[in-house]
């Protein structure tokens, strides 16, 4: 019961206390360049993985987000119907390594994460938004330090964002959504492909 309440409570204080940003991309505008070291240590160019095929670019708050962790998995539980279409899938998170690291516990993610603990993807992509002082500190209530999870004291959190960014560079599909609870399913990337 304590924990229903507190994501209750961190999810009601999200929606009351956020502002995002707008949508800036349309379908056909090439995507910004990605070039970022993942979890697992290797470079990961967005240039380089589009000439193997499509790339979704997937956007997440952290391992504490339970709708973040649900789509997380769901992707993970069909990472082989997207690699088998010749799919990368990269995830993106103003979480730092340790945190990325809860992430990939929770969810068994087995597809590479990109800690931006500067923001820097973020903004590039037009995710990004400021948290409130007041947010942070009913997170911190809930045991939820974002300050310590981003390190990052400009604690910025991204809107739900999915983008199938396909050979050429261009975005395919867009899903930019500011209610944090509504997210693609994996049918509907994979139909976009």
């Amino acid at each position: 019961m304590k924990k229903y309440l507190f994501v209750v409570a961190i999810l009601f204080s999200f929606l009351q206390n956020t502002t995002a940003q707008e949508q800036q991309f349309k379908l056909g505008d090439k995507a910004p360049a990605i070039n970022a070291i993942t979890n697992n240590g290797s470079n990961f160019s967005l240039e380089k993985a589009t000439k193997n095929g499509s790339v979704i670019v997937l956007f997440y708050r952290g391992y504490w987000c339970p709708f973040c962790s649900k789509q997380l998995k769901e992707l993970n539980d069909s990472l082989e119907f997207l690699t088998a279409k010749g799919v990368t899938v990269v995830a993106i998170t103003p979480e730092n390594v340790e945190s990325v690291a809860k992430t990939v516990t929770k969810t068994k993610a087995g597809f590479a994460i990109i800690s931006d603990t500067t923001n820097r993807i973020l903004k590039a992509y037009g995710v990004n938004f400021k948290v409130e002082d007041k947010t942070i500190e009913r997170y911190k209530g809930f045991g939820v330090d974002l300050v310590k999870t981003n390190s990052n004291t400009d604690v910025s959190l991204p809107v739900p964002a999915v983008y199938i960014i396909d050979k050429n560079g261009v975005y395919k599909y867009i899903w930019f959504e500011k209610d944090y609870r509504k997210r693609p399913s994996v049918k509907e990337l994979l139909n976009n492909l």
